[in-house]
């Protein structure tokens, strides 16, 4: 009897582990999932119109390879203030993917903001009426603002599949604490991926619901 419960015993703690080891995958997204593409969905990719780098692969293709090419890069999680603005290439916040999507594509994003900031410093909040050129493209909330001038907002829908495209800039939380690119890859309901840096392991990953619910949606561009 004692063998039977000592047996009973194993095979519980045994059953435990492989659920705490399950739940952890889940939660970091590492378990092998199906990838699906727009075109299981019949959905239309949309290109740009514009190649600023002139390398034969238009914007928002070089945005999502920029995006990417970061995600495969996996920067260390660090916020961090630095002299002259930009981190060194191994390290970074999730605003740092973004405009290192957009150098991919041709595009300088810190004086593009710098800029804008410039042209209209009220509307960034964030600022407090001082611009700080070293920082102030690494902030969501000046992001936020940015993209609100200068790009065509979409659904906030995660669920609206065609309206969200490879490339595509999202931001989360009402306080604008996150941001993210868009991926190609899809789900099996064909939501989006996401390309992100919140310091976990998978930065390509199926995550759009999950943040659509922890911290929801507040803005969906893409910079035509």
């Amino acid at each position: 009897m004692k063998r039977k419960g000592k047996r009973l015993l194993i095979f519980m703690e045994i059953i435990a582990i492989l659920v705490v080891g399950y739940v952890t995958l889940s939660y970091w997204n590492l378990i092998p999932e199906k990838v699906y593409k727009a075109k299981d969905f019949s959905i239309e990719i949309i290109k740009s119109q514009n190649d600023y780098n002139d390398n034969g692969i238009d914007d928002y293709t070089d945005i999502l390879l920029g995006a990417r090419k970061d995600a495969l890069n996996k920067p260390v999680y660090k916020s961090v203030y630095y002299d002259g603005g930009y981190p060194p290439e191994k390290e970074g916040v999730c605003s740092d993917v973004i405009w290192r999507a957009f150098e991919n594509a041709g595009y300088s994003l810190k004086d593009m903001v710098d800029e804008d900031i410039n042209n209209n410093l009220l509307m960034y909040q964030r600022v407090g009426g001082k611009a700080e050129k070293n920082i102030d493209f690494r902030r969501v909330p000046n992001l936020k603002v940015y993209f609100d001038n200068n790009a065509v907002s979409y659904s906030l829908d995660p669920y609206e599949v065609s309206q969200w495209q490879p490339g595509d800039i999202v931001i989360f939380g009402e306080d604008y604490s996150h941001i993210a690119i868009v991926s190609d890859k899809r789900n099996s309901e064909g939501v989006s991926y996401i390309i992100h840096n919140a310091a976990q392991p998978k930065r390509e990953e199926d995550a759009l619901i999950s943040y659509s619910k922890s911290l929801s949606i507040t803005g969906h561009y893409r910079f035509e």
